[in-house]
């Protein structure tokens, strides 16, 4: 007689995407791990140091295959249902250092972005926070088929976000922010263990699975 198993925890790889060991963008992406972990999920928090590699070069590929870097991303992306990247916003758009992995680990067959969800996150010392980067950020993982979730947060003013023990310092926005990995981690959840919403994502109301735009990211 067959007996169902309980599924294992979700696995969410969480990185903070700017070099700088004590950068207010790795102090964020340990916050955010915090509470995913609080949640009962298996996290694996890495830094971007974790994932050096050289520029893109299309005759370094072809004559020495992808760096190691570039692998061990992908790796840790292939054993994860969902990633969280928190990345600083370097003049108005992505840092160098985020696309230039992107563009490696894309050249992996099979794509190992392709259908995962993503969540967006960013600490900047603007007070607009780092919004307009994230957004910037948003083009080539939904471009490689990423489910990016929608809300993305931002936080402002970083340079005196964060409180001694690694949470924001405003409660209301400590709170949201929270929230915003709950909401994300249920959206996961569902997609991860419910069968009938296996690879289905739907943009608009009342799309259906096999309409154009449905499935552009599953081929």
């Amino acid at each position: 007689m067959p007996t169902d198993t309980p599924p294992g925890p979700l696995r969410v790889l969480v990185f903070g995407a700017a070099l700088r060991a004590d950068s207010a963008n790795a102090r964020l992406a340990s916050l955010v791990a915090r509470l995913i972990s609080d949640t009962g999920a298996t996290v694996d928090l890495a830094a971007m140091r974790d994932f050096d590699m050289p520029s893109y070069d299309g005759d370094m590929e072809t004559a020495q295959g992808l760096p190691d870097g570039a692998l061990a991303l992908r790796e840790r992306l292939e054993a994860s249902d969902a990633f969280v990247i928190s990345s600083p916003e370097y003049n108005a758009s992505v840092p160098g250092v985020l696309k230039n992995a992107i563009d490696w680990v894309s050249r992996v067959r099979p794509q190992p972005f392709k259908t995962k969800h993503a969540m967006l996150v960013s600490a900047s010392p603007s007070l607009v926070g780092g919004n307009r980067g994230l957004w910037a950020l948003r083009v080539p993982l939904e471009h490689l088929g990423t489910r990016v979730y929608p809300d993305m947060f931002s936080v402002a003013n970083s340079y005196q976000a964060f409180a001694e023990d690694g949470t924001l310092s405003d409660p209301g926005l400590q709170q949201r922010l929270a929230d915003t990995v709950s909401a994300f981690l249920s959206l996961v959840e569902a997609d991860v263990r419910y069968v009938c919403l296996e690879r289905r994502w739907y943009e608009f109301l009342g799309d259906r699975t096999e309409a154009a735009i449905t499935q552009r990211a599953e081929k």
